[in-house]
């Protein structure tokens, strides 16, 4: 192998890009004002009232619902996609109604 074909090798050119981008941030946190360690500035606020914080305990179960949704969709559109012609297009139209199923069960459970 040549060398510029080592230099365009992925690993090589993610390190290299990589390098790059790290050299664009240091530029800009160069550039950038220095800020000032000021009271009460990390503090949460809305229309001059002190809200107090609350710990939040997030859910992910909807998150789930719409991953699996996206999920069957996507693999559902591959594969239609790449139905060849003939009587098979048959299957595939079963096979879109057995999706049409899974979403609304999908749907109807939550």
């Amino acid at each position: 192998m040549k060398a510029i074909e080592y230099l365009l090798s992925p690993p090589i050119a993610f390190f290299f890009f990589l390098l790059i981008a790290y050299l664009l941030y240091a530029l800009g946190n160069s550039m950038a004002p220095k800020l000032k360690k000021t009271p009460g500035k990390l503090s949460t606020y809305a229309c001059g009232e002190d809200i107090p914080g609350v710990k939040v305990q997030f859910g992910f179960r909807l998150f789930y619902l719409f991953a699996l949704f996206f999920t069957i969709m996507h693999v559902a559109a591959l594969v239609i996609a790449t139905v060849p012609t003939g009587k098979i297009v048959y299957l595939a139209i079963i096979y879109l109604a057995m999706i049409f199923l899974s979403i609304m069960a999908l749907i109807s459970r939550s």
